[in-house]
């Protein structure tokens, strides 16, 4: 009974050891190769019968759209390591009717994970979320989330979403354009960033200001290159 105890208690430390060494060579190989696919690219793919989505690399992204992405989801994306306390403190008083997920794990969750609230998903969001923030720069975690965001049915990462919207490639976006994609990525199948509602038009203009604001402010300075 000890000796299968001893090995039992050898091959769970074997197993522990291999997926943490795993999951530490998959992050580290993402700092420098894009994502093949995500969970959400993959079954929308299989759903529609296909998907529009290129990679593009982010010094090919006009840096406004690359702000007005922060500014919208993440205001601090530069000041924290992955958890925005104060934003997370904001959402309970206010009941959880507020989101507090940052842009970084929104990227944890789009590329390892699966979508969902179930809590076995949070729990690795959780794990995973400031191994990426150690691992990667900023700029990087930015240029996986432009990639692989969904901004319609189909429509997934910045290149696609610029052509759909305004036939322009993703460095030739106005910060106007920037403004409007950023306004409606938190429900991208319900908004059309080439016909927003009056109420949008006002959220991309707070989004256009604010995109400027943190290029001031230097909340900007750990992405820009």
């Amino acid at each position: 009974m000890r000796r299968l105890t001893a090995w039992l208690r050898r091959w769970s430390a074997r197993v522990v050891f291999g997926a943490a060494f795993l999951v530490l060579a998959v992050v580290l190989a993402l700092r420098v190769v894009p994502p093949p696919t995500t969970q959400t690219i993959w079954s929308e793919s299989r759903r529609l019968g296909g998907v529009d989505h290129a990679w593009v690399p982010i010094d090919r992204v006009a840096p406004v759209m690359v702000r007005a992405v922060v500014a919208a989801e993440d205001a601090n994306f530069c000041l924290h390591w992955g958890f925005d306390m104060n934003a997370i403190r904001d959402a309970i008083e206010e009941g959880g009717q507020r989101g507090a997920s940052t842009i970084t794990q929104q990227t944890v969750k789009n590329v390892f994970l699966w979508q969902g609230r179930n809590w076995t998903r949070k729990a690795l969001e959780a794990g995973l979320t400031p191994l990426v923030e150690a691992l990667w720069p900023k700029r990087r975690i930015l240029e996986i989330y432009l990639n692989i965001a969904e901004w319609d049915e189909g429509v997934f990462g910045i290149e696609a979403a610029a052509g759909r919207y305004f036939g322009v490639g993703p460095e030739a976006l106005t910060p106007a354009q920037a403004a409007a994609l950023a306004a409606i990525l938190p429900d991208p199948k319900g908004r059309d960033a080439a016909n927003l509602s009056g109420w949008l038009t006002r959220r991309a203009r707070q989004i256009e200001d604010g995109a400027a604001t943190i290029r001031a402010d230097g909340r900007a300075a750990c992405f820009e290159s």
